[in-house]
């Protein structure tokens, strides 16, 4: 019987092992690994979704433990499974993997994703951060205003109790608060909520597409970090971002999904410099030859402008694009230098300890503040350094409604972004051609 080990992040891990090992007699896995997130290893997967063979559920351990585990388990084969990481950086692991005796391998789309009655959109990137969301909820627009209904099906972000968040849907705000939903998760979900589309996520993707099925006349698959889509597409969007051109195939699994696409976005050419875009625009034609390249602008607005103006500002970005998505800031930032008169403030020098970790983590990092929201101590942490700066008003560039989770006493503004087509023919009018094409 193999003995396997796969390393992951509490996403693609759970999804290859319910689609491909779960049921196979011949096959033993030993654990999981955890990296990325903060505070996912010491858990379990549970028996009730690993399946009969493991009365026990599978343990989680930290992927700093992985020569050991090998050796004590006697693996035979260590199978990588996370996203948005340098093609480096896989191939340190599979040394690792190798030097302790394995086999090291990965599993691709044929043997992970999974068939669906209903036409599927799926919006992935090639690193965090591109703006592949905002790309999402803009076809889920466009497809509702066709008449259609629409359910979002975002990429797992399983970070609390896994038995309990195995099939989880949202249709309001208030089922996300009664699933005590992280800022991390919150920021994917409440935008689509505000526009009217139901959300569905969770850590059997099988059973939770069973679920939007139901209730959806097409699926939007919004992608997490450049991670492939766990369903089979009947259009692939890929989106590039214009502020990185030198980051089109430096990243797994994002040069394989670049690959995959059937429409590319290079999004944010109204904010990269236009050599950055044409270059960047000529190393995708060259890449793939045929395949339609859309771009894109990510224009930023500012609810209250009046509010910022003259006054000190600190800037809260979304997490994940600003940490492992390797940007200094976004757009809170990049907006704000308009303005003159503002000082920006620095949080770094008066960080709480959780959020100062993250900073000698993440040490490219900005005079920015990463919405870190994992956990509760992580959400203390941002109140406290919020609380505790010298700041007279936040800037919250996160796509969550930050002030309604209390306990702030500075007050908040809120920056906005959101997609736009800058020429033709559009992004929609390519998807929707395709959808018909195929219907």
């Amino acid at each position: 019987m193999q003995r396997i080990v796969i390393c992951g992040a509490a996403g693609r891990d759970f999804h290859n092992y319910n689609t491909v090992y779960r049921d196979d007699a011949g096959v033993q896995v030993v654990a999981f690994t955890a990296t990325q997130i903060p505070g996912i290893d010491a858990r379990r997967y549970p028996a009730s979704l690993a399946g009969p063979r493991y009365p026990q559920g599978i343990p989680i351990v930290p992927e700093a433990e992985l020569e050991a585990l090998c050796r004590r388990e006697r693996v035979d084969t260590v199978v990588f499974a996370y996203s948005d990481v340098t093609h480096a950086h896989v191939m340190h692991l599979g040394s690792r993997a190798l030097a302790a005796g394995c086999n090291f391998t990965l599993l691709g789309p044929q043997a992970t994703m999974l068939a669906t009655r209903k036409p599927v959109v799926a919006v992935s990137a090639v690193r965090t951060g591109c703006g592949k969301s905002q790309t999402a909820r803009h076809l889920a627009q466009v497809l509702k205003a066709r008449g259609l209904r629409v359910a979002a099906i975002r990429h797992p972000m399983p970070y609390g109790d896994l038995a309990r968040q195995r099939v989880q849907a949202f249709h309001t705000l208030a089922d996300l608060d009664a699933a005590q939903c992280t800022i991390e998760e919150r920021e994917e979900y409440e935008p689509h909520l505000a526009a009217g589309h139901a959300v569905f996520a969770g850590v059997d993707y099988a059973a939770v597409l069973a679920a939007a099925e139901e209730s959806s006349d097409v699926i939007v698959w919004d992608g997490g970090n450049n991670d492939f889509p766990f369903f089979v597409p009947t259009v692939h969007v890929v989106v590039c971002d214009a502020l990185r051109p030198d980051q089109l195939t430096t990243h797994h699994p994002g040069e394989a999904v670049l690959r995959m696409a059937d429409i590319v976005v290079i999004n944010k050419v109204d904010a990269a410099p236009a050599a950055d875009v044409a270059r960047l625009e000529a190393a995708v034609v060259d890449l793939l030859p045929g395949v339609p390249v859309v771009r894109a602008a990510s224009p930023v607005q500012i609810d209250a402008p009046d509010q910022v103006r003259g006054r000190r500002v600190l800037v809260v970005e979304d997490g994940p694009t600003i940490t492992h998505g390797g940007m200094a800031w976004g757009a809170g930032y990049s907006a704000l230098r308009a303005y003159r008169d503002v000082e920006i403030v620095d949080p770094r020098a008066r960080a709480a300890p959780d959020i100062a970790r993250v900073y000698a983590q993440y040490p490219h990092i900005g005079p920015v503040l990463p919405a870190m929201g994992y956990s509760e101590a992580h959400l203390a942490a941002l109140r406290t350094t919020i609380n505790s700066s010298r700041a007279d008003v936040v800037l919250a560039a996160t796509p969550i409604d930050l002030a309604r989770l209390g306990g702030f006493t500075k007050p908040i503004v809120r920056a906005r972004y959101a997609y736009a087509d800058t020429g033709s023919p559009t992004l929609a009018t390519l998807v929707t051609g395709r959808l018909d094409a195929a219907a």
